[in-house]
């Protein structure tokens, strides 16, 4: 065997050791930040705690749960309208939840924002 077959062979065994290293690697990276995000979906605190500062958000008919999410992280309701868009999938209140003026804190979590959204079926009342 010659010096260079022994060079080309070593250097390709520490090659695929690198990529392998690199490989598990990012997998465990993206596994970690899966996993972080899957758990916030359901232990996410409030922005603040205390008193916290109330805000009065607007919610249209046709806005979808992506929107309202963006909106409240503009206004400061959440940490992550993308997590809080998650949160209104998972949620018990998901086909409750309309459109309306609603006056929310900063001390709620996303779960007691969407309880503060519903809306109540219009009943046929009688006259």
């Amino acid at each position: 065997m010659s010096t260079k077959n022994v060079i080309v062979a070593v250097t390709g065994a520490i090659c695929r050791v690198v990529i392998s290293i690199l490989a598990v690697y990012v997998i465990y990276r993206g596994a970690e930040a899966c996993f972080n995000y899957g758990y916030r979906i359901f232990t996410e605190p409030a922005v603040s705690a205390g008193e916290g500062r109330t805000v009065t958000v607007a919610i249209t008919a046709d806005m979808s749960p992506a929107e309202i999410g963006e909106m409240f992280e503009s206004k400061g309701l959440v940490r992550d309208g993308r997590l809080f868009m998650l949160q209104y999938y998972f949620s018990e209140y998901r086909e409750d939840v309309g459109p309306g003026i609603f006056e929310l804190n900063t001390s709620m979590t996303a779960e007691e924002m969407m309880e503060a959204m519903v809306v109540p079926p219009e009943e046929d009342q009688e006259e």
